[in-house]
């Protein structure tokens, strides 16, 4: 069941009245444009006046562009069940997302405007927001989620040592490791909570026998192993030990996931897709810790992290969109199509970086496919968001 949430008295625009709202569908709307958009740009068609190579600036836009969107939508829901206090709403979450896309724009000029510019612009988002995070935290006493202002604040480092490193180098390598890295930790913590908690809840009203395993001992070993193999692949990403504690941090991780009872919950998709967009992470460790011996390519691990990132933003975006505005906890039909598109996306990527000859027509499937799941979410949840919240439904 999702708390239908606590506000303070607001006359403006419904858009406005909760977090989850103007970031998830704004960064949905971006996250689909912005991949047709860097599928013209992979085929030729048009080219992009920025100051990142084409390559450097799709990455960016997904890991520091996207992401950031959803992380806030999701920590500006999640504060006030943490901690008690009351949402931000109105005039000062206005501000956050209006620096959140001048900062999506800022980087799309920066050709023009200088990268100098475009960084000071785009950089100025994320410190705001673990402010703000940080400020409701501890004035809620909830320590226990100050780690995760902690990984928004490493983020927030990323995303400028992106700028810096691409300004120097050309590229941005280390940095674009970093950025994955930081955000495989935050699906780790936050997924690991949510996944087996919505799970537990869901079994034992529809479906009872077993459950998932509490959180426990082996969580933060799980949790602590992946943070250093993710270390090591930062700084020596060819090296055998990055192979070696990669592999081991994906076993860890598939038994984690073995834990939570994902296959009882075939009948209901809202639940499912929890442990299929988690299931991209294992196959993430132990894919790039097979690049690391040089078995496969690099890139097949980097997008299975990325089917990681998509699948389970959106898991997160519908339910909490659904919970949150006082609508039933089930998965409509289109709903079910969203979850069918972003996991037919990730596989296919993954796919393309394992067979050469089917590469281009399997990237342009996978583009397909995720721009079709983030503007189908768009599309359905978008009026749901913008509508004021439903306190006639039961939840």
């Amino acid at each position: 069941m999702a708390p239908i949430p606590r506000l303070k008295p607001y006359e403006g625009p419904a858009l406005f009245s909760y977090g989850f709202r103007p970031f998830f569908l704004f960064g949905a709307l971006y996250a689909g444009f912005a991949v047709v958009l860097w599928l013209t740009v992979y085929c030729g068609e048009i080219t992009l006046h920025t100051a990142f190579m084409p390559r450097d600036w799709h990455i960016h836009e997904m890991l520091y562009g996207y992401v950031p969107a959803v992380v806030t939508g999701f920590l500006l829901t999640a504060i006030p069940n943490w901690t008690g206090r009351l949402p931000l709403q109105g005039g000062p979450l206005l501000v956050l997302v209006i620096g959140w896309g001048a900062g999506r724009l800022a980087v799309m000029l920066s050709g023009t405007i200088g990268w100098l510019p475009a960084l000071v612009i785009d950089a100025t988002f994320l410190p705001l927001v673990a402010a703000v995070a940080a400020r409701e935290v501890v004035a809620g006493r909830s320590w226990r989620n100050l780690p995760v202002v902690g990984l928004v604040s490493l983020l927030a480092v990323g995303n400028i040592l992106f700028h810096l490193e691409s300004h120097v180098s050309g590229g941005a390598d280390y940095s674009t490791r970093a950025g994955i890295a930081v955000i495989v930790i935050l699906i780790t913590m936050i997924g690991g909570r949510i996944v087996p908690s919505f799970t537990r809840n869901w079994l034992v009203r529809e479906n009872p026998g077993r459950l998932p395993a509490p959180l426990a001992r082996f969580d933060m070993i799980v949790i602590a192993a992946s943070a250093v193999a993710l270390l090591t692949w930062i700084a020596q990403p060819s090296a055998m030990t990055a192979g070696y504690a990669l592999v081991a941090a994906g076993l860890l991780q598939l038994v984690r996931f073995s834990r939570w009872a994902g296959d009882r919950t075939l009948r209901e998709p809202l639940v499912l897709i929890l442990h299929l967009g988690y299931a991209f992470l294992p196959l993430g460790f132990l894919l790039t810790g097979l690049a690391a011996f040089d078995l496969i390519p690099a890139a097949s691990g980097i997008h299975a992290f990325a089917g990681a990132i998509g699948t389970m933003t959106l898991a997160v975006m519908t339910r909490a969109s659904l919970g949150h505005t006082g609508r039933a906890l089930h998965a409509s039909v289109a709903t079910q199509g969203i979850y069918a598109a972003i996991v037919l996306a990730a596989l296919a990527r993954v796919v393309a970086t394992l067979v050469p000859e089917q590469t281009i027509i399997l990237i342009a499937l996978a583009a397909v496919l995720w721009s079709a799941a983030f503007l189908g979410f768009v599309i359905v949840y978008g009026p749901i968001v913008c509508t004021p919240l439903n306190r006639g439904r039961s939840v």
